[in-house]
């Protein structure tokens, strides 16, 4: 028996115990690689963009990243593999993640023109804007643009809330109100000038101090 009013002991047993934040996150990110797996699959699947038989070049890296490297057109290490990144340019880039002591996995790379066609004028829109679908997945904190290609594509992409963005190199501008962009210029030509490397790495540092500002989950 038990006082009218109050719960039984069997009620208390049943009732659900909330959410951990763990469990949380989990499901998320769950959500977030079958978000991307189907993505995956529609861009493999497309036909707008004239490759021929060559695959689409396809982003990587975690599918909740904090941070998102964002070029406008691949290289064809890239296009070989089909892999955003892939090549000098990754390799350059997990350098200067290491000496900015970012968290690879806190990183996620993709490309505007996922499609190698012989000029990228040929690509079709609709296909570029299947990164504002890779930004709703991933959830990026921030966005680094590289090149003003790529700039001027995520400006084109007009997401909910967006400020229109300026071309100024290294500096921390608020594209939505949960998203910021760094902008950096084009690492793939950077490579091979040392004058484009050093002005390629004092804009890219500011990511550094960016990342380390991050308050702990």
């Amino acid at each position: 028996m038990h006082v009218q009013g109050q719960p039984s002991g069997l009620g208390k047993l049943i009732r659900p115990m909330p959410a951990t934040d763990d469990e949380i996150r989990e499901k998320y990110l769950e959500r977030a690689i079958r978000e991307l797996n189907l993505l995956t699959r529609d861009i493999q699947s497309c036909e707008r963009c004239p490759r021929g038989s060559l695959m689409p070049v396809l982003g990587s890296g975690h599918p909740q990243a904090d941070i998102m490297l964002v070029k406008y057109a691949p290289r064809p290490s890239e296009i070989e593999e089909g892999v955003a990144f892939y090549g000098r340019s990754g390799s350059a880039l997990m350098k200067s993640l290491r000496r900015l002591q970012i968290d690879p996995l806190a990183v996620y790379g993709t490309l505007f023109v996922k499609c190698p066609v012989a000029d990228t004028s040929l690509a079709d829109p609709d296909c570029l804007a299947r990164v504002a679908e890779e930004i709703a997945i991933v959830a990026p904190k921030i966005i680094v643009t590289m090149g003003e290609d790529a700039l001027y594509a995520l400006d084109e992409l007009m997401l909910p809330l967006a400020h229109p963005m300026s071309p100024r190199i290294g500096e921390i501008q608020q594209l939505t109100p949960q998203i910021t962009v760094l902008h950096v210029p084009n690492i793939d030509q950077a490579l091979d000038d040392e004058r484009a490397k050093r002005a390629f790495w004092a804009s890219f540092r500011v990511l550094g101090d960016w990342y380390s500002e991050l308050p702990p989950y």
